[in-house]
């Protein structure tokens, strides 16, 4: 009897001094001491309920709860148990025990406060959680993600909180901060199926489609109900499938039913950014080889609003821009793409398309002319000449002073035009793009001059005129008619 009573005093002493370092904010010295006590005098109520408030103080809310559960176990009528069992299941956003925990204790005591806040913050928590729900229904992510944040004020220790949260960061994007809380619950809770599925989303999300799937299958061994965990196996299998199906499509050189493919692929999740962008970018490519320049440059446009840092999509469309002579985009890309790419061959892409810009800022001469890069010299020689009979200001001389002063306008670049791709020399440099500052002659050719050397050589000891039999120009007379 008497080491009966000396244990019980040395328990007593052991959880007065655990009061004593609790009162200190010393809670893991403290939570020795009550266990110590507790090991003493393992059928004395009191003793949970003290290390229950140690633990609460520590955030284990749920070693918390099993102490207060065992204390009520012993005593059933442990009112300080009930509350810190409602306190407890409160942190841990359990509803429903709360609920339970307060109306046992108000069973006890009907007049008793205590629970007076944890009454007004169930009824917050609750309200949280329904519209919580509603918004992830309608997949307001950033909305239930801001209920989430107030709920967890409330709940710090719900798992399906943190769970509804790190759904809410993938759905948004938020892959890193997601991808932590999963990992941080399947450390202390391995089989947890809702945390094995988020962890799935994140790496889904983040174009580790295989790991996702893998992760998904391992929540679903775990629960065979776990109904998101179904959804997104399927979606990732079949996502998977036809990316997958594309590309051996595209190989063969099947590029119709690629492109066809690819745009299969594209419906079936929105929200994947990463894996859409690359989709876009297979698809860009299968456009390129049928010809669909425009197409493609749009499905690259579209990988790039997804991701905008994709290279691969960026320089495809520059390269794009370039083959459809649209050289200023091209140029834009290629700046672009150098910020990120430093390397020699962005250099010279750049550099090239930036000549070929400046190149189709002349005067195109051919075009002015009405001929081919590829006429021969008497096809320029035929096409100058019929344009000089239309725009010889002397045929306009009856028109308004605006229309006088464009067909001189015209007439002037018919001389340029022909100066230039008359003489080998200048028309090879012109086409090579060579000295460009220096082949802009307008200001010193004489568009009068040029006509009269062509349409009365005489004059110039050329030896008559073209297609005829070699008249003076000072006996022959033109007339428009």
């Amino acid at each position: 009897m008497e080491e009966v009573v000396a244990i019980e005093r040395l328990a007593e002493e052991k959880k007065n001094s655990g009061n004593d370092e609790y009162k200190q904010k010393r809670y893991e010295a403290a939570l020795h001491l009550y266990s110590e006590a507790i090991h003493l005098s393992p059928g004395t109520a009191p003793y949970y309920g003290n290390r229950s408030a140690c633990y609460m103080m520590l955030g284990d809310y749920r070693s918390a709860l099993n102490d207060v559960k065992t204390a009520i176990s012993i005593d059933e009528k442990y009112e300080k148990g009930y509350i810190r069992m409602a306190k407890c299941s409160l942190m841990l956003g359990d509803v429903i025990a709360t609920e339970q925990a307060i109306r046992k204790f108000l069973s006890l005591d009907p007049s008793n406060t205590a629970l007076r806040e944890e009454i007004a913050s169930l009824k917050q928590l609750r309200e949280l959680n329904e519209k919580a729900a509603s918004c992830y229904d309608k997949k307001d992510y950033r909305t239930c993600l801001y209920h989430c944040d107030n709920a967890t004020k409330i709940a710090p220790g719900s798992l399906q909180n943190k769970l509804l949260k790190a759904e809410c960061l993938a759905m948004l994007g938020r892959f890193e901060e997601a991808n932590n809380i999963a990992i941080t619950i399947m450390q202390f809770h391995s089989t947890n199926a809702d945390a094995i599925y988020v962890r799935g989303l994140t790496l889904y999300y983040s174009d580790n489609l295989e790991k996702g799937l893998l992760h998904f299958e391992r929540a679903l061994m775990l629960d065979p109900d776990h109904k998101k965990a179904k959804a997104m196996r399927l979606q990732a299998k079949q996502l998977k499938e036809k990316k997958e199906s594309g590309n051996e499509l595209f190989k063969s050189g099947k590029y119709r039913d690629a492109l066809a493919t690819y745009s299969k692929a594209l419906e079936l999740d929105p929200l994947n950014k990463e894996i859409n962008s690359k989709l876009y970018y297979n698809r860009a490519l299968v456009n390129s080889k049928l010809g669909n320049l425009r197409d493609a440059i749009a499905d690259c446009s579209s990988a790039l609003a997804l991701n905008e840092k994709y290279m691969k999509a960026l320089l495809q469309r520059a390269k794009l821009y370039y083959n459809m002579e649209n050289f200023e985009e091209a140029v834009k890309d290629y700046e672009k793409a150098l910020k990120s790419d430093r390397s020699q061959e962005v250099k010279n892409l750049l550099r090239d398309a930036k000549f070929q810009l400046k190149k189709s800022k002349r005067k195109d001469y051919y075009k002015i002319l009405g001929v081919t890069k590829q006429a021969t010299e008497d096809e320029i020689k035929k096409a100058y000449r019929k344009q000089a009979l239309v725009h010889h200001p002397d045929r306009h001389a009856n028109a308004t002073d605006e229309e006088k002063k464009e067909q001189e306008r015209m007439f002037k670049e018919l001389g340029e035009a022909y100066t230039i791709l008359s003489d080998p020399v200048k028309k090879s440099r012109y086409d090579s793009g060579q000295d460009l500052e220096e082949m802009n002659h307008s200001a010193d050719i004489d568009p009068q001059q040029i006509y009269r050397q062509f349409f009365f050589p005489s004059d110039y000891g050329f030896g008559g005129f073209p297609g005829g039999g070699g008249g003076n120009s000072s006996n022959f007379s033109f007339h428009f008619g």
